[in-house]
């Protein structure tokens, strides 16, 4: 092995892509302290200021996906993903990398495909249940393929296949235990029961108009909220919890401190992203899953129905948030031993060690 390999790490487009790969970035850098490491993301999304921030280099590509309405934008896709390819190219020739690693995003496509083809061995990270189309294409010239679940030889070949489990932030499960001292954080009551409220980085509409329906029940039965809204949703959500200063509503547009979030909750309400549930099963607190239906093949229920099915998580499908939500949390909220059972066993399908496995795969790719 090198002493210094050169890696580049591609995708992004939400928190789900974006904090895995920088964990697996920094994973790395555990084993190889001067491994050079390169971003590529998609111009505009939301890896290109977190990326930075985390302390690594990043290039953009000009790449978007196919508007599932009628949109002009529609038109740009073609012309988009060739310039891409392009500019994929340069910066592979120029950063000469190693080994190129794919977490899923729109960059990941144009970055993979090409590094395959200048014969650069790549491995793909699929963080959900029913693999996404363009992990199952780039699929075809990827050296090794770390999955978190179970049967993905549905859609990979199976000798390309390593079981890891999802990369985590390393830092979530880092204050749990210290609940006093995290409803302090978030200058909470700590004779209330907290719910964590998390519609994933963009947020949730339904998640978040639930909320607005049923916060006066929730507080009337003693419950306070941390709720993370998404920033389309923010400005909303504060006027209206201006406008019920009694309704013990904690809002934020993005809560970067998880670690003191995690700890505070009681019960976690959350979407079903491959991240999240990856996160939840590490935190091990009683949690109710409410996929997307806006994501493709439908892969979130898929997510909770594989926790849901082995009693480690509550699900509600999000046509049915606005009416289901509230019993649910209430009837759980009273249910010690509901709680207890949905803790042991989420707990039973945590993944602590993923994130140094999938970078120890990362690293084999790299010839000697």
């Amino acid at each position: 092995m090198k002493n210094s390999p050169r890696i580049i790490v591609s995708g992004g487009g939400t928190g789900g892509h974006i904090f895995p790969a920088i964990a697996i970035a920094n994973a790395i850098k555990q084993f190889y302290p001067d491994a050079a490491i390169l971003f590529v993301g998609a111009e505009g999304r939301m890896e290109m200021q977190k990326v930075p921030q985390a302390g690594y280099e990043i290039i953009g590509l000009r790449i978007s996906g196919i508007q599932r309405s009628l949109s002009a934008k529609n038109l740009m896709v073609p012309f988009h993903l060739i310039g891409s390819l392009i500019k994929a190219r340069e910066i592979i020739k120029d950063f000469k990398p190693d080994v190129a690693v794919g977490v899923g995003g729109y960059a990941s496509g144009p970055l993979l495909f090409v590094a395959g083809l200048m014969g650069i061995p790549t491995l793909i990270q699929e963080q959900n249940s029913y693999a996404g189309l363009t992990n199952k294409w780039l699929a075809k010239r990827a050296k090794r393929i770390c999955v978190a679940y179970s049967r993905m030889e549905r859609f990979f070949p199976l000798e390309k296949i390593v079981i890891t489990g999802n990369p985590v932030r390393g830092n979530i499960v880092s204050k749990l235990g210290e609940r006093v001292e995290a409803q302090e954080f978030f200058k909470l009551d700590a004779s209330r029961k907290t719910i964590l409220v998390i519609g994933g980085s963009l947020g949730a509409r339904t998640i978040n108009e639930a909320i607005k329906t049923h916060s006066e029940a929730m507080t009337n039965f003693g419950l306070q909220i941390i709720w993370q809204t998404g920033k389309a949703y923010y400005e909303k959500a504060m006027e209206f919890a201006k406008e019920k200063p009694n309704a013990n509503l904690h809002v934020y547009e993005f809560i970067y401190d998880m670690d003191w979030a995690y700890a505070a909750a009681d019960i976690i309400v959350s979407r079903a992203g491959a991240m999240s549930v990856s996160e939840l099963c590490m935190v091990g607190k009683p949690a109710i899953l409410i996929p997307s239906p806006n994501v493709a093949e439908d892969h979130q229920t898929a997510n909770a129905r594989a926790l849901s099915s082995v009693n480690a998580a509550i699900l509600i499908p999000d046509a049915d948030a606005k009416t289901r939500l509230l019993p649910e949390l209430l009837d759980l909220v009273k249910d010690d031993v509901r709680q207890m059972e949905l803790r042991e066993n989420i707990l039973k399908l945590a993944k602590p060690h993923a994130t140094r496995e999938i970078a120890a795969e990362v690293l084999s790719l790299i010839k000697m």
